[in-house]
């Protein structure tokens, strides 16, 4: 029985080619082309025996490759043993088609093969269905090349003699099971992300949020882990981290952020992955800080930072403020001369993205820094501010001192209150809002919640920051 190669688009543990074809305004490396394919392949565990190059000006509309590329690639199939072709660009259905006929093994692109490393990871049910939804968005147009057996059936009777019938094609039939399956994920879907987002809101509401985000292994995790409490995966490969994890990060005194891990991105990501894993990047898209984590000493960082922010881009995470971190910065000065990236020093990379902030996530390198800059933000415009609060509210007090730099304390008489202190500090907007659910208290003479009368009258605002060790 002839097996058709797409019956299993798993590429594990199989010895594979890797194809790719440079064209004009191409993003590939140039000194090392297949390198981020090289590593895409396995992370997905197949097993890369050979690579085949092409510079074209465009690509071949039957086969992508040239007609003496093929005739070269179908050579290395059988001289190699390889029994998956990946390609490092995006095919049509027909090119698969036309290159499996040439190749007699499977060929797949480099939107598959994210989609099956995703498929691999996902671990959460948010997740899985994205991938699932994702992979027959990509399927869907594609089954004409990928099924052959196209006999007609009648529906559930074995295909023989007494059975023919009007009946359809089974190409129709996968088309109209694949319609009801993406129905039937896309609302299951859609329930996962209304609570998703409804968790994401009330998360923001009450607390100071920052996003990590980066090319994927840029050592988002590993930062992660060292800000906080940790328990974030972390491994030197591709796509490490596929979910969300958000913990609390002290950023000073008293003074906390929720913290959250995302999922890396890549170049040429499959569109249907930026659309499915929207909700995956919530947590980034509604935070009120992002934390763009860089490699600094890749030689393709430059290009993984446009990616990066065409990314943001395209899932609206484009309102709030970032920050630039260079990490490995340690790495720069010990890379060999054919490794170097193209911005060999912090110094260099700082005079192109002023800015930037050059970190190490291994060893600690640049944390200070970042932790003040993240405390500017959840302070929200730091200025030198007189507050006065009844002597009974020590809570508040205490919260007061703990979070920000106390000049002087004198102690009033207040009409209202009785005895009274007043504290001369220096204070952000967002740290005067998260003090309001605390107690009553005036900024420079008036209320605090200057839209309503009276201390503590009307509805108290959420909090907008954490504080360790309070209730």
């Amino acid at each position: 029985m002839k097996i058709d190669p797409r019956d299993a688009a798993a590429v594990s543990a199989e010895p594979a080619i890797l194809v790719g074809v440079r064209t004009r305004g191409s993003r590939m490396d140039f000194e090392d082309p297949l390198g981020e394919l090289r590593d895409l392949a396995e992370t997905a565990g197949a097993r890369v025996v050979g690579e085949l190059l092409q510079n074209r000006e465009a690509p071949n509309g039957r086969t992508y490759l040239g007609k003496g590329k093929v005739e070269e690639l179908v050579a290395m199939v059988g001289e190699l043993g390889a029994r998956v072709v990946i390609f490092d660009n995006e095919l049509s259905p027909s090119q698969i088609q036309a290159l499996e006929e040439e190749a007699k093994v499977k060929v797949i692109d480099r939107s598959e093969l994210i989609l099956d490393i995703f498929a691999n990871r996902a671990t959460t049910r948010e997740a899985q269905l994205q991938v699932e939804i994702a992979q027959l968005e990509y399927t869907a147009p594609r089954l004409r090349a990928m099924w052959s057996h196209l006999g007609q059936v009648t529906g559930g009777a074995p295909v023989g003699v007494g059975t023919r019938g009007p009946g359809e094609q089974q190409l129709e039939i996968d088309r109209r099971l694949v319609s009801r399956r993406l129905v039937a994920l896309k609302r299951e879907l859609e329930e996962v992300q209304v609570r998703k987002a409804r968790e994401v809101a009330e998360r923001r509401a009450e607390h100071f949020t920052v996003g990590i985000v980066g090319y994927t292994n840029a050592g988002k995790s590993t930062l992660f882990n060292a800000l906080t409490r940790g328990g974030a995966y972390a491994a030197d490969k591709l796509f490490a981290t596929l979910m969300t994890r958000v913990e609390r990060w002290n950023v000073g005194g008293a003074n906390a952020v929720l913290l959250s891990d995302t999922v890396g991105f890549i170049r040429d990501l499959p569109h249907h992955l930026v659309a499915s894993f929207r909700a995956t990047l919530e947590d980034a898209i509604h935070a009120h800080a992002l934390l763009i984590v860089l490699d600094a000493s890749d030689r393709e960082a430059p290009a993984q930072l446009q990616t990066v922010r065409e990314v943001l881009d395209d899932v609206g995470a484009n309102t709030q403020p970032r920050i630039l971190l260079l990490n490995k910065c340690d790495r720069l000065a010990t890379l060999h001369h054919d490794e170097r990236a193209s911005l060999r020093t912090a110094a260099e990379w700082q005079e192109r993205e002023p800015g930037a902030l050059a970190i190490s996530a291994l060893t600690g390198e640049g944390f200070d820094e970042l932790r003040a800059r993240v405390l500017a933000l959840v302070a929200g415009g730091v200025e030198r501010r007189t507050l006065r609060i009844p002597i009974a509210s020590a809570r508040l007090i205490d919260a007061v001192e703990k979070r920000c730099i106390v000049h002087e304390r004198r102690y009033v008489d207040d009409e209202q209150h009785g005895q009274a202190v007043e504290l001369d500090v220096e204070i952000g907007d967002r740290q005067i809002e998260a003090l309001l659910p605390m107690g009553e208290f005036l900024v420079d003479g008036n209320d605090a919640r200057p839209k309503r009368a009276g201390w503590g009258s009307g509805k108290r605002k959420p909090p907008h920051l954490v504080d360790d060790g309070e209730p």
